[in-house]
């Protein structure tokens, strides 16, 4: 879910070769294979199973939350949580918190806070998890390429496992879903519907024929659409009425949504390259990829300053004004700098502003 241009690696042939065995010649015996490579070069001969970091290296903390430099892991549990990437599960959880907090109708009893914390199981760990599995699952070829340590090139799990934990993700989230309309009492069940659209967007993003990732623009507003909208319509809906404008307003936060996605696309220029897929630092460079990305950001979160002072909302205007500036800090000092190296800094200093920023939109639009 870089100040000057940086000239784009080529995809080298040995990594493709380490991650894809049938790339060699079939006709080569594992003898032939390793006495060639010693005549080359010694240092590049390694088993396959080494094509991934040694267990034991890496953060397990890293491990655990689904992102790079990962310990190596053999535990299927830690496998699975990784899969599901709970380090991107916080924006929904604080989406649905600004929908409940839009609707004007949370109160802090029991019943509402019980009610809050099921809708954010089912928008994180159950739908978000589903998603994140199936991205990986459909990303494989590219992952075996950028990230060939991941638990699925790297052959951690297997197959059924993977799509067993798609399968019990989703129904787990459905589940929920219709629960919190049967415990609302709504007579239409408007969560269960958010549930099936959400997770149908989850699939054709990543899954073809239609892959919506293929396409920079489209793939990443459906992604931004998916992490600011829908939760934000799911905590609204449970607590409230769904209204038009607040769809509107949601939609168009999306955009700041699209531009996050794209720092999330510099680290896989390589692999996405090599299978076709456009996204916007493969279609425009990097160079141009970062302005888009860091307008789309900054532009959207202006116009909904003044969104909100066109609706009478002054200090709400200036409390979201006054979160863009450390947002436009940060990517000067990290993004702008380079996407690469500095996007797990950049989104950890940056994102919480743009968080709170959401939610002071949300308690604007609830005192409306």
């Amino acid at each position: 879910m870089a100040a000057s241009l940086n000239p784009l690696p080529p995809i080298k042939s040995s990594n493709l070769n380490r991650r894809n065995p049938y790339l060699f010649s079939l006709s080569l015996t594992r003898r032939k294979l390793m006495i060639r490579a010693t005549e080359n070069d010694s240092n590049e001969v390694k088993p396959q199973a080494t094509d991934t970091a040694p267990v034991g290296s890496g953060s397990s903390f890293n491990q655990i939350l689904g992102i790079r430099e990962a310990k190596q892991e053999t535990d299927k549990w830690k496998i699975r949580i990784q899969l599901t990437k709970p380090v991107t599960w916080p924006p929904l959880v604080c989406g649905v918190v600004c929908g409940a907090a839009a609707s004007g109708n949370f109160h802090w009893n029991l019943e509402d806070v019980a009610k809050s914390i099921v809708c954010m199981t089912m928008s994180g760990p159950c739908l978000t998890g589903y998603t994140q599995t199936l991205n990986d699952w459909y990303d494989k070829e590219i992952d075996a390429i950028n990230e060939p340590y991941r638990p699925i090139p790297s052959g951690a799990i297997s197959k059924n496992e993977v799509i067993t934990q798609i399968w019990l993700l989703l129904l787990g989230g459905l589940g929920l879903a219709g629960l919190l309309d049967v415990w609302a009492g709504h007579g239409f069940p408007i969560m269960f519907y958010l549930a099936v659209g959400g997770s149908l967007i989850s699939y054709i993003y990543s899954a073809p024929p239609l892959k919506l990732k293929q396409n920079g623009w489209i793939g990443n507003f459906a992604l931004g659409a998916s992490y600011i909208s829908l939760p934000w319509w799911a905590g609204q809906a449970l607590f409230g009425t769904l209204t038009p404008d607040i769809i509107v307003l949601t939609l168009l936060y999306s955009i700041a949504g699209l531009g996050i996605a794209i720092v999330n696309d510099f680290k896989s220029v390589e692999g996405d390259r090599a299978l076709g897929l456009q996204s916007l630092p493969v279609a425009f460079g990097f160079e141009t990829a970062k302005w888009i990305c860091v307008g789309a950001i900054d532009v959207t979160q202006l116009v909904v300053v003044g969104y909100l002072l066109g609706a009478a909302k002054p200090y709400h205007a200036l409390a979201l004004l006054g979160l863009i500036v450390p947002q436009v800090f940060f990517q000067i000092k990290y993004l702008l700098k380079d996407p690469v190296k500095y996007d797990v800094k950049y989104q950890a200093s940056a994102q919480p502003f743009l968080v709170l920023g959401l939610l002071v939109t949300a308690l604007a639009t609830s005192s409306q």
